[in-house]
C-alpha cells in the first residue's frame, strides 16, 4: 500500500487546488475576500466530508487533521491576490477543477479500501470525493454545476476511481495505481476540455 505520508501530502495538494477553484469561481462572480475563503473551504473539503460521513470513519478528517482547514484558508487568499493576473478565470478555473477532480477520484477510492470497503463502495467514494465539493460550489453560486456541463467530467472521476481500485487489487502494482490512475483521470478529462468529448445524449421516443 501507499505509504501515509504520501497520500497526505497529495490529499494537501489536492484540497488547495480545489480550494483555488472555488476561489475562482467566487472572483468570476466578483465576490468579496470572505467569499472567496467560504467558497475554497467548500469546495476543499466538501467531497472528504461527504466521503467520511458515508464510511463511518471515527471522525471527518478536517475536525482533527486541521492542516487542510489552514490549506484552504491559504489557497483562498492566495487567489483573492493572484486571481486579477490571469488572463482567463474561467479557463484557469476549469483546469483547476480538472486537476482536483484528478487527484480527488483516486484519494477518495484511497481512503475507502484503507477502511475496508468493497470495490463498488471505493470507486463510488473517489466519484463523490471528486464530485461532491464542486457540485456544491457551483449550486451556492447559482451557476450550472460543472459535473453537468456536455464535456466528459464524472466519467473521468469514475475512470480514476475504478482504475486504482482495479490495480491496487494486485499487490505488486499498489505503488503504481496511484499515479496511474490520477494520470487517467486527468487525461480523459483534459481530452474532453481540448477536443469537446461528450457521452451520448439520450435519444429515445420523445426526446
Amino acid at each position: 500500500m501507499l505509504a501515509g505520508d504520501v497520500i497526505t501530502i497529495v490529499d494537501l495538494v489536492a484540497t488547495a487546488v480545489f480550494a483555488i477553484s472555488g476561489a475562482l469561481a467566487a472572483a468570476a462572480q466578483r465576490n468579496d475576500i470572505l467569499a472567496f475563503v467560504l467558497f475554497g473551504t467548500i469546495t476543499g473539503i466538501g467531497g472528504g466530508t461527504l466521503r467520511d460521513l458515508l464510511l463511518g470513519a471515527e471522525a471527518v478528517f478536517w475536525l482533527h487533521n486541521t492542516e487542510y482547514l489552514w490549506t484552504c484558508l491559504g489557497a483562498s487568499l492566495a487567489t483573492w491576490f493572484l486571481a486579477p493576473y490571469f488572463n482567463s478565470v474561467q479557463k484557469v478555473l476549469l483546469w483547476a477543477d480538472a486537476v482536483g477532480m484528478a487527484l480527488f477520484s483516486v484519494l477518495g477510492a484511497v481512503k475507502a479500501v484503507q477502511l475496508g470497503a468493497p470495490a463498488i463502495v471505493a470507486v463510488g467514494m473517489g466519484v463523490m470525493t471528486a464530485t461532491f465539493g464542486s457540485m456544491i460550489r457551483d449550486t451556492l453560486l447559482n451557476q450550472e454545476p460543472v459535473l453537468l456541463e456536455p464535456e466528459i467530467y464524472v466519467s473521468a472521476a469514475l475512470l480514476g476511481a475504478s482504475s486504482y481500485t482495479l490495480l491496487a487489487g494486485f499487490e505488486a502494482t499498489a505503488s503504481l495505481a496511484f499515479p496511474v490512475a490520477i494520470a487517467a483521470a486527468f487525461v480523459l478529462r483534459a481530452c474532453a476540455i481540448v477536443f469537446d468529448l461528450r457521452l451520448p445524449k439520450y435519444g429515445g421516443q420523445g426526446a
